[in-house]
């Protein structure tokens, strides 16, 4: 694994570009967390990831001529390229669906904000990344505030804690996508010959993420059968329709090609924070789509996720 020379997070100045940039993605995937809990009881939810990927894939298709072309790199980088599909498409977003059938998007979203410093966490023990004490305090912090959503905002219950499914589901999720993050980040030779092309790029991954969550469907449907119990419930119509139409465009399509574009302008730090803001849109939109408004253990677990997160960001700043 590569050691880095910089610690992760480099600040870098925010312009107004970056800005937009950066503010879509959490919309959209707050969007995608209302839309994954509102199709949760017509559609299975690695059913749902494989359709999303799928549909997104055939959208994209007509534009990855490259393909054909950066064919050497791809099978050169084939295996990080399998890495990349596994963690960014297959398990991320299929735990994130499940983790909808049993919590809901403000929580799943407030998990999910602890993000940055699970990839700070994860680069220090397998990217052998050095990371300070303030890191360490930041990290702490961030922690605190998952799990006062994780025991709904009473920590006399710590002793007793019962996971609520979907909870744990959104955890495994923010450690997938952490180490995406991280396989991004320290490309092999032939993925960095690829990144040239970003929606060659983002194809060579997709493809690699469909044969995932098809394999993740194959068993999800099957193991009901294997144990003589009864198959997911798979409705199709209009509702679904509309929900594959927002999953595959927007969450998928637009939402990886704005973050990758605005960290290519002001760098992951920012998109770090900005990332943050999905839990606020999620709530605004669960309150306005789904009637469920928020309470305030969700305030106090968000102020202390991203009080960890500017702790912990603190530590970039590299000297000169």
């Amino acid at each position: 694994m590569t050691t880095h020379q910089s610690p992760p997070y480099a600040a870098q100045a925010l312009s107004i570009k970056a800005a937009v940039l950066l503010s879509i993605p959490p919309l959209l995937w707050a969007g995608n967390a209302i839309v994954g809990r509102l199709v949760a009881d017509v559609v299975p939810p690695m059913t749902l990831n494989l359709l999303r990927w799928v549909i997104a894939a055939l959208l994209l298709a007509p534009f990855a001529m490259g393909l054909w072309k950066q064919r050497q790199a791809m099978v050169a980088a084939w295996p990080r390229l399998a890495l990349l599909g596994l963690m960014g498409m297959g398990c991320y977003n299929s735990f994130q669906y499940l983790a909808l059938k049993t919590s809901t998007p403000m929580n799943v979203t407030l998990v999910a904000a602890s993000m940055p410093v699970w990839v700070l966490l994860i680069g220090r023990v397998f990217f052998a990344q050095r990371v300070s004490g303030k890191a360490w305090a930041g990290a702490a912090l961030s922690l605190v505030g998952v799990l006062v959503v994780l025991l709904r905002g009473d920590l006399t219950q710590i002793g007793s804690v019962q996971l609520v499914a979907g909870d744990g589901w959104m955890i495994l999720a923010t450690w997938a996508w952490a180490t995406y993050s991280w396989l991004l980040s320290s490309p092999t030779p032939a993925q960095a010959q690829l990144k040239g092309d970003w929606i060659t790029y983002l194809m060579a991954q997709m493809l690699f993420g469909v044969l995932w969550s098809a394999a993740f469907t194959s068993v999800e449907w099957a193991w009901p059968m294997w144990q003589g119990d009864t198959l997911p419930t798979l409705v199709w119509g209009l509702p679904l329709a509309g929900a594959l139409a927002y999953v595959a465009v927007g969450p998928a399509l637009i939402a990886y090609r704005c973050w990758g574009a605005g960290i290519a302008i002001a760098g992951a730090s920012a998109a770090g924070f900005f990332a943050n803001l999905t839990p606020l849109f999620a709530a605004v939109l669960s309150t306005i789509i789904l009637g469920e408004a928020p309470h305030g253990y969700h305030a106090v677990a968000f102020a202390l996720i991203v009080g960890g997160i500017v702790v912990s960001n603190r530590k970039t700043k590299t000297k000169a």
